[in-house]
């Protein structure tokens, strides 16, 4: 994993209190309406989304950036370089 902090980002997907999938559904979806290199930050507080979301990343040519870690959720970010 990646730590980070003080990433800016150019949207915000908050899945805090969600449940598996939608920390994969719903980033996918925001994502296309990204421009190239804009930067979405995923918040979440399901543990498995710290494997899932830089595993989709890699499958759907994408870059994760890090983590930012909060006391009740975490930050993800990504960075759409695919269209």
């Amino acid at each position: 994993m990646k730590f980070i902090e003080d990433q800016p980002s150019d949207a915000t997907c908050d899945l805090v209190c969600r449940v598996c999938p939608m920390h994969l559904l719903e980033p996918g979806e925001m994502l296309k309406c990204l421009k190239k290199n804009q930067v979405l930050e995923v918040l979440t507080d399901y543990d498995g989304a710290l494997e899932d979301i830089p595993a989709w990343c890699k499958k759907c040519g994408q870059e994760f950036i890090g983590i930012d870690e909060e006391d009740d959720y975490y930050k993800l970010y990504i960075r759409k370089v695919k269209e």
